[in-house]
């Protein structure tokens, strides 16, 4: 909370619920929206995919859309598409935009902690300029050592399943250890 009220007194960070403004504003646009499961346990999409709708709809020049939603395999593609088809539909299809997967690592109670000093900044891309723009964004919280782990964007997607499916894991091997501790005393 202090750290919010800390930068709006000082004019440094704005909130706005005027899509076309936030697009028509920054470079780079973020999509960090729920996707929670479906009834047959698949991520729901359709926040993700209505981001990148908006995105398209608004923009005007060349625009890098990171995700940072909790996605499966693929959705940098989807993304892509529905932004290219957007662009399509309001004539304008050779306007330049890259995607990137930026899959977040932050624990529930210590998400400022963590993204102020990451253990890692996993970052998919395919193009070298949305590379140099995300490089020079997390430049601040890599000032000790290169943090940054660059790769392709299905493998970024992938590593954010890997990690949750490794702390369910270990999560699950803890709990079983307890039970088996309790039955032997």
């Amino acid at each position: 909370k202090e750290i919010v009220l800390r930068n709006v007194a000082e004019q440094r960070l704005h909130f706005s619920t005027d899509v076309k403004e936030g697009v028509r504003f920054g470079t780079m646009q973020f999509i960090a929206v729920g996707t929670p499961p479906g009834e047959d346990g698949s991520a729901d999409m359709q926040h993700v995919l209505a981001a990148a709708r908006a995105i398209g709809e608004h923009m005007s020049d060349y625009k890098l859309v990171i995700d940072k939603s909790t996605v499966p395999v693929g959705t940098a593609d989807a993304v892509r598409a529905q932004i290219a088809a957007t662009l399509a539909a309001r004539g304008m299809s050779k306007l330049p935009f890259s995607v990137v997967s930026n899959p977040e690592f932050l624990k529930e109670g210590a998400a400022v902690e963590d993204f102020m000093r990451p253990d890692r900044i996993v970052v998919g891309v395919d193009d070298e300029r949305a590379a140099l723009l995300m490089r020079a964004l997390y430049a601040p919280f890599s000032r000790q050592r290169d943090k940054l782990v660059l790769m392709d964007l299905r493998s970024a997607e992938l590593t954010k399943y890997a990690a949750n499916a490794m702390l369910a894991t270990r999560i699950s091997f803890m709990n079983e250890l307890a039970l088996l501790a309790d039955k032997l005393g």
